[in-house]
């Protein structure tokens, strides 16, 4: 059984004990929280929504929040003596899937 949810502009093909990197959302560590835009449940046979399913929802719990490793920017330009660096870290929030329920 899996399904396909939403967060934050993303899509996830998640199933029961996936863990996964979602954007930062604020909540406490072990805390459980509910996934109502669920795309699409496959359990046995598929069931998709316009955009979303009825009463489809994914639980899941908090297991941390934290940053990824820093992603360098570099662009030089060649004998013009231009350069620019830049550095971007996503915060996230790494959650386990708990529950689908269709």
């Amino acid at each position: 059984m899996y399904a396909i949810i939403k967060n934050g502009g993303k899509q996830y093909k998640v199933s029961e004990g996936d863990i996964l990197l979602l954007d930062k959302m604020s909540l406490e560590d072990k805390s459980t929280f509910e996934i109502t835009e669920v795309l699409a449940v496959n359990n046995g046979e598929l069931k998709t929504g316009t955009p979303f399913v009825n009463g489809a929802v994914v639980s899941a719990e908090v297991i941390n929040e934290g940053r990824e490793r820093k992603v360098v920017i570099f662009k030089k330009r060649r004998r013009k003596d231009s350069k620019t660096k830049r550095g971007f870290r996503r915060s996230f929030t790494r959650v386990r899937i708990t529950k689908i329920a269709a």
